[in-house]
């Protein structure tokens, strides 16, 4: 089974991708969701800036430290 890098209540920031919309900022994780056939960890993640939640793949999500927005 793989483990997930992120813990819940932690902030990330979300890659941005062109087919995915999103809104900018930090993001909390709510809670970790477990890996489909691709065996990559999933995690259901908030953001102050939208109303509902989202649900993405351990790819999807950086330190925010480590994200710089380009």
């Amino acid at each position: 089974m793989t483990s997930h890098k992120f813990k819940i209540g932690q902030t990330v920031a979300l890659v941005p991708s062109i087919a995915r919309p999103a809104a900018s900022g930090d993001y909390q994780i709510i809670s970790l969701r477990p890996a489909d056939n691709s065996e990559i960890p999933k995690y259901r993640i908030k953001s102050s800036n939208e109303a509902h939640e989202r649900v993405v793949t351990e790819n999807d999500l950086v330190p925010p430290a480590e994200f710089d927005g380009a």
